[in-house]
């Protein structure tokens, strides 16, 4: 699954992991910057709720092949056997 919400926070690799451990004040920690903190939370919530749009089109798709499964079935005519 891709993520958008977390490009604010720089990643980092498996060894700063095991460093932060013994960072006891913080040194490691780092950030990915904007040019203002406007232009930062915009760029938050246009990628929030760009995964929010990707969720709810994956949970379309998941309806409509569902739907596709299970019609044919609902206009099917059953025979009535006397």
């Amino acid at each position: 699954m891709d993520s958008y919400s977390d490009f604010l926070f720089a990643s980092s690799s498996y060894i700063t992991g095991i460093a932060r451990l013994l960072d006891l004040f913080g040194v490691l920690d780092d950030y990915n910057v904007s040019a203002t903190p406007e232009l930062a939370d915009a760029r938050a919530l246009f990628a929030d709720w760009r995964t929010v749009g990707k969720d709810l089109a994956r949970g379309l798709d998941l309806a409509a092949k569902e739907m596709e499964a299970i019609q044919p079935s609902l206009f099917q005519r059953e025979e009535l056997s006397a």
